[in-house]
């Protein structure tokens, strides 16, 4: 049934690699199967001759380990702070060093550009962590007039995530990452006898964290330590697919798919992440006056919805299917809705394509479809399905 899911990418073409990262780690994990696709112009694994289905149980029961192409970008100097608070919609001189903050960033009409997690590493360097998008030069555009510099770190990211991902990270920094280490803290910690950037975060709605190379880190030595540290407690490396239906489970959205810049942070449900009281952001001002209402939910169906395909109210298309999975612990496909207009579409029956554009009845619901106070992330519900 997973398989499914995923036969779209499949239907691939030869491409030339010239203007797009590749993985410092690739060659450790690549197969004859293996597919890639790009984001934040970076090669990662979209499949990878895996089965999805064990690799989401092994994220919900033990540990995966995932090469993903989250890029951080630096913004540091004088006026870090002012800057960012200009970039971003919420509050950043309040944030400790070592701690981190979902963070979006919106246009002047207010539409959503970007989304990601912000650290700071000490009082005036922050790193911008983005999915895909044009960030860098979004930044640059409009760094005149700030005491700022604007850089690549050449950090490539590992998410390690699931219940043992803590015991495997206190086993590889021999003990320095304890319980004190709360959701969305950070550091640099010693694995491998090299330093790296640790947080604890990441895209799965499941406990675990994130490993941010430096430009001069050894990866294949931080990854041979990586897997004989972690493969005895369960670990598996994997591809995007089973990351992809956990995140939907947690409501966590894909920049660029799920929102663009024609949806508000209301539209998206990210109004919780806007102080119109703050500062005097890029989008404030048509942000005041915006209508608050929400047009992306989650939905319920018998099949796979399609991606794209459109969401019917008898035979008015009334918006379109963003993304979809089957979901092994609900035991049901689920996907997102993104909704011409907004309304309160919750608890709906409407109608919607499947994968062969067949019709078949769905269900809006609200999101995420379980753990909606993001205990399980926290490291405060433990239970193991």
């Amino acid at each position: 049934m997973s398989e499914s899911i995923h036969s779209d990418a499949r239907n691939t073409v030869r491409g030339s690699a010239r203007r797009f990262e590749q993985s410092p780690f690739r060659h450790l994990w690549e197969t004859p199967e293996t597919v890639m696709g790009v984001c934040a112009g970076r090669f990662y694994p979209t499949l990878n001759g895996e089965d999805i289905e064990a690799c989401y149980w092994t994220l919900r029961r033990k540990a995966m380990l995932y090469d993903v192409p989250e890029r951080p970008v630096e913004i540091s100097g004088p006026d870090a702070v002012a800057f960012l608070e200009r970039i971003f919609t919420r509050p950043i001189g309040n944030l400790k060093p070592g701690r981190g903050r979902y963070a979006i960033a919106c246009a002047h009409h207010g539409g959503l550009f970007m989304d990601g997690v912000l650290f700071r590493l000490d009082d005036t360097r922050f790193w911008y962590v983005q999915p895909d998008g044009a960030l860098e030069t979004w930044v640059l555009a409009h760094s005149e007039g700030f005491d700022v510099t604007v850089s690549d770190p050449r950090s490539w990211v590992l998410q390690l995530q699931g219940p043992a991902s803590f015991d495997i990270l206190r086993a590889l920094t021999d003990g320095a990452i304890t319980e004190k280490m709360g959701y969305f803290h950070a550091g640099f910690f010693t694995i491998a006898g090299q330093e790296v950037y640790v947080s604890h975060t990441g895209w799965t709605g499941e406990r675990g964290y994130e490993i941010y190379t430096q430009a001069d880190t050894d990866c294949p030595k931080l990854w041979d330590r990586l897997i004989a540290v972690g493969t005895p407690q369960g670990m598996q490396f994997g591809s995007i697919a089973s990351m992809n239906i956990r995140r939907i489970e947690a409501g966590i959205l894909d920049n660029g798919t799920d929102f663009d810049l024609s949806m508000t942070p209301w539209e998206a449900g990210l109004g919780d992440f806007v102080d119109l009281d703050a500062n005097d952001f890029i989008g404030r001002k048509a942000l005041m006056t915006t209508p608050r209402g929400r047009r992306l939910f989650g939905l319920t169906c018998e099949r796979v919805p399609g991606y794209r395909q459109p969401i019917l109210d008898n035979d008015k298309a009334v918006g379109n299917v963003t993304a979809g999975a089957s979901s092994p612990f609900l035991g049901s496909w689920i996907g997102y809705a993104r909704m011409q207009d907004a309304g309160d579409w919750v608890g709906r029956t409407l109608t919607v394509y499947d994968a062969e554009g067949t019709l078949m009845p769905c269900t809006i619901t609200d999101l995420p479809f379980y753990d909606p106070e993001k205990r399980i992330p926290r490291g405060l519900d433990r239970a193991i399905p």
